[in-house]
């Protein structure tokens, strides 16, 4: 049977654990720099949720989001940051399920979320819990300081 429930700060080394996996399987293990303890902190912050999927009191996968606000709208919405399944339970409703608990936490709310266009699986699986897919760029920029290379 799986329960789904809300991980705590005695749940960062589960949690960081499940992210590792997740980077590791998208290859991008090498951006994971947040450490256990960082993990624990973010754990008691309450704009941020993670759920952890349990079967038989191991996790088998994690939902995480944040509430944020539009500064469009005014309204407040979750913005998802991660789902993930382990390999093995793939395919058994988990995801959905894990989903399906974002939906009822949000009260109503918009629950936005990216994927990458390479993900075709995640799309379909969106796509059939019901989601819309809107096609956006995503930029990332952060400035580093270039004085040490001798420039103004």
């Amino acid at each position: 049977m799986v329960s789904i429930r809300r991980a705590t700060a005695d749940d960062a080394a589960t949690v960081h654990g499940l992210l590792r996996e997740l980077a590791e399987h998208q290859s991008q293990g090498a951006a994971i720099t947040v450490s256990v303890d960082r993990m624990e902190e973010l754990l008691r912050r309450p704009e941020i949720t993670y759920l952890i999927a349990e079967r038989d009191g191991r996790a088998i996968g994690y939902v995480s989001w944040l509430e944020r606000v539009s500064l469009w709208s005014g309204g407040d919405y979750l913005a998802l940051d991660d789902l993930y399944v382990r390999a093995g339970e793939r395919g058994h409703g988990v995801g959905e399920r894990l989903m399906r608990a974002v939906s009822a936490a949000s009260d109503g709310r918009v629950i936005r979320w990216e994927v990458a266009e390479s993900n075709v699986a995640a799309q379909r699986f969106y796509q059939r819990i019901g989601a819309g897919l809107v096609a956006k760029k995503i930029c990332r920029w952060q400035e580093v300081e270039s004085h040490a290379a001798g420039e103004p």
